[in-house]
């Protein structure tokens, strides 16, 4: 019996020391301080991400902007980075430049003055940062690259800031610095200087903004480059950095990251790398491409950002997961605060950061997210396990006194599909400044002394609803709040609203092709231009549109139908393309590069006249009509089977575009 019971009393105190175990972590700032936090941020453009949202109709388009900048009330971001334009495809669209020309200057094109004028107007403290992905032609005197004139360039972009100042009142306060192919330290230098030489002695530089190698070699070797460089920026980088980064002792970015699908997986991914970029790799900021998911779905990384605003012919939008996530931390710390040193990793996986304002504050941000429950679109994600544990936080120095934390909780519960985000729960009461929590799998905690946290609501948007059938667009509009016509997506080549001043007649306010000459780009532009419209469901519809070459004989315009590509991937867009040119002809194409041709030939078009193009598709044939009279028909279409309507030139040419309209079935 005597063994007997000694198993039985041992198995007790194992269980016993089971239940009641957990591991305790100190929370102290008197073994000295972290790094000063930076902020949390979004990144509109890189490119054209934000492109649907400036159609929204009110109150809609104020309540989105709420949710991303309000403070104390969604994801109340600290950051906002915005594609400095360059006119070219940077992954989602095109971006006009304020400088299509080396003698023109513009500072009224495009939405990111309006984006940062309205985060501003939310959050006057919030950070602006300026990045350009790519250059208008000029830039590159011919080549495909920028820096072989780095004078140029780095006037081009001070122009940029100066511009903001000047006319939207915006003090940008950083710049980036990123190209894929090679490291050029001394453009870094000549922006430095330039910068100074213009008053803009207070706007740092960011570089690479791409990759911790080779900036931080170069940064530890040439003390010029150092001085020039504030903060070295990394994209994507996995949580982790590398020692030489650590060496240069600069602020360590995560300068674009997340770029993942925004359903519950994806909050997982943001609510582990907000918290593990600075655990494993000392990074005080990381901003989110993207912003708001605000262009066609079907275009590359549909869905990627902090929320979704995709259908401004609704009014319809979503409050993603991730904007509650981005909470956690930015509701309850600022720019300027710092981390303890006392932060890591929990024992039975997830992990822990401390932050405080030195005034007394705390914010303890906690996250167990499972590895399935969080992958992120890149880099891929090692094996690691979380299970449900208990931990228990002791604060010490200045923190030994407080006596009750207000505690936020998310729950993704992937099991029931009922998760609840951002929930506010009754606040902890500390005994001897400890305090003790059940963890589950895949929750996130706050908690803080900061009492000024709020889940901001609006009313629910209108139901969500498929682009209408019937659209038109005659681009009648004398002063335009934006340079783009709405729903308009520009792939290659920007189409502005124009005023012709030379035509009397019905066509005086139009939408333009502007561009003369192939931008400096990282991604595959088309040779053609275009822009997309629609519905990608589409099958069968009839589109019309006015049209106008610039270019004697060798101008060349279309309409299209179906078209099932768009984004980087542009340059392989097929669907039914009705073309006509200057030299009297016309052809249609079952792709954009009129590679696969299915009908051609003469048209009697010519340059300087307004000519009617109609396509009709329906089932696998097509037929086109010119100024209301058939030109082909029945040619023969058996894929894409849906896409988007679109309109564009056949090269970088001056074109018009009138009239503007779908019917589809």
């Amino acid at each position: 019996m005597i063994p007997r019971l000694a198993a039985v009393l041992a198995l007790f105190l194992f269980i016993s020391l089971d239940f009641c175990s957990c591991q305790s972590y100190v929370l102290d700032d008197k073994v000295g301080l972290g790094r000063v936090f930076d902020g949390i941020g979004g990144l509109s453009g890189g490119g054209a991400t934000s492109r649907l949202l400036v159609n929204y109709a009110e109150p809609y388009r104020s309540q989105i902007l709420d949710y991303l900048f309000k403070p104390n009330f969604g994801a109340s971001l600290h950051i906002l980075k915005v594609e400095i334009g360059g006119d070219a495809q940077t992954t989602d669209g095109t971006e006009p430049s304020h400088m299509h020309y080396e003698n023109d200057e513009n500072y009224f094109r495009g939405y990111e003055w309006w984006l940062m004028r309205e985060a501003k107007k939310r959050n006057p403290n919030i950070t602006l940062i300026g990045l350009p992905w790519a250059f208008p032609g000029w830039v590159g005197h011919g080549k495909n690259w920028p820096y072989d004139f780095p004078d140029i360039t780095a006037s081009y972009v001070v122009t940029w800031i100066l511009g903001a100042k000047q006319y939207h009142n915006l003090d940008i306060d950083y710049v980036g610095i990123w190209n894929e192919r090679k490291f050029d330290s001394k453009y870094i230098k000549l922006l430095r200087y330039t910068l100074d030489k213009s008053g803009l002695e207070r706007v740092r530089i960011i570089a690479s903004d791409n990759l911790w190698e080779p900036i931080t070699l170069f940064v530890l070797l040439d003390q010029e480059l150092s001085k020039a460089v504030d903060v070295i920026g990394a994209h994507y980088p996995g949580t982790i950095t590398v020692m030489e980064a650590l060496k240069t002792q600069k602020k360590l970015w995560s300068s674009e990251d997340y770029s993942t699908f925004n359903d519950e997986e994806g909050g997982g991914c943001w609510a582990r790398i907000l918290n593990q970029n600075y655990v494993n790799g000392r990074m005080t900021s990381t901003i989110s491409w993207n912003l708001v998911a605000s262009y066609y779905e079907k275009l590359p990384f549909g869905r990627d950002g902090l929320m979704t605003a995709e259908e401004p012919w609704s009014g319809n939008y979503v409050v993603e997961s991730p904007i509650w996530i981005t909470a956690h931390t930015t509701q309850f710390t600022q720019p300027g605060w710092t981390y303890l040193q006392t932060v890591g990793h929990l024992a039975q996986g997830g992990s822990y950061v401390a932050l405080t304002d030195g005034k007394g504050n705390l914010t303890v941000v906690i996250e167990t997210m499972t590895h399935d429950h969080s992958v992120c679109i890149r880099p891929p994600l090692p094996a690691y396990n979380v299970t449900s544990q208990n931990a228990t936080f002791q604060l010490k120095g200045s923190f030994a006194s407080i006596k009750a934390l207000q505690v936020w909780r998310s729950k993704f519960d992937f099991k029931t599909k009922k998760p609840s985000f951002f929930e506010k729960l009754t606040p902890l009461k500390l005994l001897d400044g400890s305090f003790t929590l059940s963890l589950a799998e895949d929750e996130v905690y706050t908690l803080t002394t900061i009492t000024t946290g709020q889940k901001g609501r609006h009313p629910d948007p209108p139901p969500s609803a498929r682009f209408p059938r019937i659209y038109k667009d005659d681009f009648n509009v004398p002063n335009p709040p934006f340079t783009e016509a709405p729903d308009f997506a520009d792939q290659t080549g920007v189409f502005e609203y124009y005023i012709n001043l030379t035509d009397t007649g019905p066509h005086v306010f139009t939408l333009r092709q502007v561009l003369t000459q192939r931008p400096v780009t990282w991604a595959t532009d088309a040779d053609q231009t275009i822009s997309v419209i629609g519905d990608y469901q589409w099958e069968n519809l009839t589109v019309t549109c006015d049209v106008f070459m610039e270019s004697v004989k060798t101008g060349g315009v279309f309409l299209a139908a179906r078209v099932d590509k768009g984004g980087q991937s542009v340059r392989s867009a097929t669907g039914v393309f009705f073309w006509v040119f200057a030299d009297g002809t016309y052809k249609v194409t079952n792709d954009l590069a009129g590679q696969t041709v299915l009908a051609e030939g003469q048209s009697g078009t010519r340059a300087y006249g307004w000519h009617t193009l109609t396509l009709t598709v329906k089932g696998q044939y097509a037929s086109g009509t010119l100024n209301g009279y058939p030109l082909w028909k029945n040619a023969v279409v058996l894929t894409p089977k849906n896409g988007w309507a679109a309109i564009g030139t056949h090269s970088f040419e001056l074109a018009q575009f009138d009239n503007f309209a779908v019917e589809a079935e």
